[in-house]
């Protein structure tokens, strides 16, 4: 399958590129290689391959959510652009 400068031209369009002429030529080789690629995979028998969402075998690595104290309020509020008291100063978004 060849891919023309047109074809990598409308690419670059609908990815807002701006491309020189040398990159046009760049990245045409560069499509076409990635293309050659997934033909080739395309064409293994993976059949008696399971479907797999993660190499790792890993289920759930997060920890579990628990609240602990926090004992310095006021480094969290040293960020704050407002604050009132111990509390983040919000604008209304209500009417």
């Amino acid at each position: 399958m060849a891919i023309s400068e047109e074809d990598v031209r409308k690419i670059a369009k609908l990815a807002r590129l701006d491309l020189s002429e040398d990159e046009v030529r760049l990245y045409g080789g560069q499509l076409l290689k990635i293309i050659e690629s997934m033909a080739e995979l395309e064409s293994l028998d993976a059949s008696s391959v399971p479907p797999t969402a993660s190499v790792l075998g890993l289920a759930n690595v997060l920890r579990e959510d628990e609240p602990r104290p926090f004992d310095d309020g006021d480094a969290l509020l040293a960020n704050a652009p407002e604050r009132e008291g111990p509390y983040y100063k919000v604008p209304k978004v209500l009417e």
